[in-house]
């Protein structure tokens, strides 16, 4: 697999600057990546044979903790919930980079018949579902921890120190385990410099995008309730029918994207997702629900859109007799690809997957909590093309779906990035 591995990303030049850049350098990181393969294969494989939700992630982390412990790192443990830290100090003083990878699965029933395929039941919302890494959280886990082997060796050779944050509760919007984990201090003693993450999904294997600036949205819900006045579905006229208010409010909120907002500046979403209200055919209603998405790039644009929602949901049902309570529960903040830290790692990105497959991406209106990270410290988040050759990554199946699929072939090359980032940034020879 490292053969096939090595032959898809093609000649690696080098992880550090020129000057540390050797022969010598090259044998040590791709023997080391290549020794811990089989193990972060492993690691992958259990950990998606045994996947558990948000807030649930405790075998995971236990997993997680008794590896690095292994390597001689500092742990935490119940870090924000279930998150574990791995600190390694290297030999030299120096910056603080944080590597991130997230742990919880999701209430998806996997199909077919891998021989690590996933049987875990669980309650979810009252239901009793099935559990399966459907995000790929189970290939992130096992790459940090390839990662993690591979700079502990080199600990002699490293100047600052390096955090390895394994994060529970990523499919948890709009709490997620980003949050609480800083609020913990996990990007405190020692402070982080620099932080960065990645993300598999269907793309041709070994190929690596980013984005500049906002590269995934916003993540936030409304709810509206339109109250009008229940009356004889005979008669309309003797009450208010929210129902009908709800509809024209439905129209209303998607001129705001199209005929309000500067889509060349910013792109931005308002999906509606649920209509809930009555239950008879000669009734009508007294109360109507929305419920929907946002999804922006720009913190501007998010308050501006909320107003608008809040506006024109109020307004329409007024105009009709009615009135309009309206809730946003603000999610995840957009994701943000440091501007000057995206220029210092993009060498090392081209260096260490080939500048070949390299690419530039458009925003994704997906979202991660990651970006509470960013918001934070500066932030570098990339994704990883997982797609089996076998197959069409153009149609492969998306995140989320049961039947998303992740090569295995791709976890070295996640490993081999993320080794990367940490190597050039400390040694700080990745500059503009």
């Amino acid at each position: 697999m490292i053969i096939r591995c090595l032959l898809l990303i093609g000649v690696l030049p080098g992880f550090l600057g020129a000057q540390t850049s050797n022969a010598a350098m090259l044998r040590d990181v791709d023997a080391r990546i290549a020794a811990v393969t089989p193990r972060v294969v492993a690691w992958r494989h259990d950990i998606h044979q045994h996947p558990e939700l948000s807030f649930q992630e405790t075998r995971t982390a236990a997993l997680v903790a008794a590896q690095l412990r292994a390597l001689g790192l500092e742990v935490a443990t119940g870090v924000g919930g279930n998150g574990v830290v791995g600190l390694l100090r290297g030999a030299h003083p120096g910056p603080v980079v944080a590597l991130r990878a997230e742990m919880d699965a999701l209430p998806v029933t996997e199909p077919g018949d891998l021989p690590y395929k996933s049987t875990a039941r669980a309650m979810y919302n009252g239901q009793e579902v099935g559990v399966m890494h459907a995000c790929g959280h189970d290939t992130h886990v096992a790459m940090l921890l390839g990662a993690a082997a591979v700079l502990t060796g080199m600990k002699s050779k490293l100047n600052g120190s390096v955090k390895f944050i394994f994060q529970p509760a990523e499919e948890s919007a709009p709490v997620g385990g980003a949050g609480p984990m800083i609020a913990a201090g996990v990007l405190e003693n020692p402070h982080v410099d620099a932080m960065f993450a990645l993300h598999v999904g269907p793309g041709r294997l070994g190929s690596v995008s980013y984005g500049t600036g906002g590269t995934l949205a916003s993540s936030d819900a409304f709810h509206i309730i339109v109250h009008g006045k229940q009356t004889h579905g005979a008669m309309p006229w003797a009450g208010v029918d929210p129902i009908v208010v709800s509809a024209q409010i439905v129209l209303g909120l998607q001129t705001i994207v199209s005929r309000q907002l500067d889509l060349s500046a910013s792109p931005a979403v308002i999906s509606v997702s649920a209509i809930n209200g009555g239950n008879r055919d000669n009734i009508i209603p007294d109360s109507v629900m929305l419920t929907g998405t946002i999804r922006t790039f720009d913190e501007g644009v998010r308050r501006n859109v909320f107003d608008r929602v809040t506006k024109t949901a109020q307004q329409i049902a007024a105009a009709s007799g009615a009135t309009a309570t309206v809730k946003i529960d603000e999610g995840y903040p957009a994701t943000i690809n440091d501007a000057a830290l995206t220029r210092r790692m993009l060498p090392t990105l081209q260096r260490v997957a080939g500048a070949s497959n390299v690419s530039e991406r458009s925003p994704s209106t997906t979202s991660d909590d990651f970006s509470r990270f960013a918001q934070k410290v500066p932030g570098f988040y990339v994704g990883l093309g997982v797609t089996p050759p076998s197959m069409d990554w153009h149609t492969a199946a998306p995140n989320h779906s049961p039947f998303f699929v992740a090569d295995d072939a791709a976890l070295p090359i996640g490993v081999r990035i993320m080794t990367g980032f940490a190597l050039d940034y400390l040694d700080g020879r990745a500059t503009p």
